[in-house]
């Protein structure tokens, strides 16, 4: 017990000045910690049901008649703890997790642009502040928030019940954007000018978000950082054989629907966590448990029907969108290259992802042939790692993009801003087997964020590295501030919007240079294969209620 208050007194006085600012929970009180920011942690936005209402929707949070001491507690949702105990991490994992931080740039000025990121995590894990803005904020008088969102099966089960409908920890993220939208103007931001922003998972989320009615009218500019709405990975194409799967994941062999149900209702949070991290190696290019397309249940739905389907009936809030990925995105499967070559080469068919759907299983090993054929020239060897980067970075990223961008545009959307991020210095490794280097996965992020997803600052990057953060830095600001990467005025080339052929794009290198189409080609192959073989996400299928007499 003492020891808790020692180590609650010591956080508290390491801060200098504070600020209490009143929310329509109570107040709240922030410290500077020496950075040029105000920085509130871990307030309350909304409040995660417990018990067999675990899967609903989020709760008001609790009011408070007491000023709230937001200071960093450490709290994320319930999941696998691998991640944080190679990074060395302490961490409370809580039922109760659904918190958010405002970093708020030490000025007079008030109603400043405020941007909200959504961590990644393949929607399985993460947290809040696995990036933070720090630098972002206090140079650009940008209000940045993060915040936590349920995970996992805690977050994105979907059964199509009332007791498990979906969807809920993209519900929690729609009450943290009601929440800014009611208080961010007691922080001194503008409750209008609101930019979502998000990395991978997040970026897959913020691009759904714009799709969803229920968060019309509470952002007005997006920004994906390699993840799109139409990827795969990113809405579930069948949920119920998902819940099923990952029911055996967890030990549960019983072929009943109800008695499923009932078992994810009252597990214990160890055991239903157990098994996600497991998911970061499946082949199919998915991780299982992601949003999904919801069945008319008790409460609001988030989505009510495929991506795709909403971008084609351009019936979606076309706000401005900063969308682009890293040249090699690819690369964070190369640690699987080994077991996986094989693999590749004896049946390519277990790599297709789930959003294809085929006649017969001849027609789908023709089809995985055709693929290998285009990438690897049949054959899956030490001498084509580049390909088979490229291979992952268009499975898990850039496709799905690219194909977004073409439905966005044939829906009149004329206000996106295409980019590729090709920036490396030179103590990044080179690509297994090669001596050739490339940005990485959310390589861009890494540039807006502060340090790494490692590091909390800039000081382990070289010089080239810091001015490259500068110029990324810059641009989301432009864009957060004025919808344009590069406004009038700016000492930057001129950065139209996207046109047909996925032209021009801008390719972010120091310097920037603005160039043509963005893998034409590759684009084109998977078109091809999409349009012939595409098989939309469904909503989970009509279960028929149980009545107790």
């Amino acid at each position: 017990m003492w020891s808790r208050v020692f180590i609650l007194c010591a956080c508290v006085c390491a801060y200098s000045e504070s600020r209490v600012v009143n929310t329509a929970q109570g107040p709240v009180k922030g410290y500077q910690d020496g950075s040029g920011l105000y920085i509130f942690y871990n307030i309350p936005y909304a409040k995660a049901p417990t018990g067999k209402d675990r899967f609903k929707a989020p709760l008001p949070a609790t009011n408070r008649s007491y000023v709230l001491e937001a200071i960093n507690k450490g709290i994320v949702c319930p999941q696998s703890t691998e991640l944080f105990s190679m990074y060395n991490e302490t961490i409370t994992i809580t039922e109760d997790c659904l918190i958010a931080n405002i970093f708020v740039p030490d000025t007079k000025k008030t109603s400043l642009p405020v941007i909200v990121y959504v961590h990644g995590g393949a929607f399985i894990l993460g947290q809040g502040n696995f990036l933070t803005y720090k630098q972002f904020a206090k140079t650009n008088d940008i209000i940045v928030v993060t915040f936590n969102y349920r995970l996992g099966a805690h977050g994105f089960l979907c059964m199509g019940t009332d007791d498990i409908p979906g969807n809920a920890g993209m519900k929690d993220q729609v009450a943290l954007l009601r929440w800014v939208k009611e208080n961010i103007a007691n922080f001194g931001g503008d409750s209008d000018d609101v930019t979502i922003a998000g990395y991978s998972a997040g970026s897959v989320a913020v691009d759904l978000l714009m799709l969803s009615d229920m968060a019309k009218g509470l952002f007005n500019k997006v920004i994906p950082e390699s993840g799109a709405n139409t990827v795969a990975w990113g809405v579930q194409t069948d949920p119920m054989k998902n819940a099923k799967e990952y029911g055996k994941l967890l030990n549960f062999t019983v072929d009943d629907v109800y008695s499923l149900e009932e078992f994810y209702k009252t597990v214990s949070y160890e055991i239903l966590t157990s098994k996600q991290f497991d998911l970061f190696s499946r082949p199919d290019s998915t991780f299982l448990l992601s949003p999904c397309v919801e069945r008319n249940t008790e409460g609001e739905e988030f989505l009510i029907d495929s991506p795709v389907n909403i971008l084609k009936s351009g019936r979606y809030n076309k706000v401005p969108i900063l969308y682009g990925f890293a040249n090699m995105e690819g690369l964070l499967r190369t640690n699987l290259f080994e077991e996986w070559k094989n693999k590749m080469n004896e049946d390519f068919t277990e790599f297709l992802p789930p959003d294809l759907q085929f006649n017969s299983e001849e027609e789908k090993k023709i089809v995985a042939n055709k693929i290998k054929e285009f990438y690897f020239g049949g054959k899956v060897t030490d001498e084509n790692t580049l390909s088979y980067v490229d291979f992952f970075s268009d499975v898990l990223f850039t496709y799905s993009t690219l194909r977004a961008v073409k439905l966005h545009l044939e829906a009149g959307h004329d206000k996106i801003y295409l980019y590729e991020y090709v920036f490396v210095d030179d103590d990044v490794p080179v690509v297994l087997h090669t001596n050739v280097r490339g940005a990485t996965h959310c390589a861009q992020s890494v540039g807006v964020g502060d340090g790494n997803f490692t590091h909390a600052d800039d000081e382990p990057f070289s010089p080239e590295t810091r001015e490259m953060k500068k110029i990324v830095r810059e641009l989301w600001s432009n864009f957060v501030k004025t919808g344009l990467p590069v406004p009038e005025g700016s000492n930057f080339p001129s950065w139209p919007p996207v046109g047909k052929g996925w032209s021009p794009h801008m390719e972010l290198n120091n310097p920037l240079q603005l160039k043509g189409s963005l893998l034409k080609e590759r684009t084109l192959f998977w078109d091809e294969i999409y349009e012939k073989y595409y098989r939309h996400p469904s909503p989970p299928q009509n279960i028929a209620k149980r009545f107790e007499l």
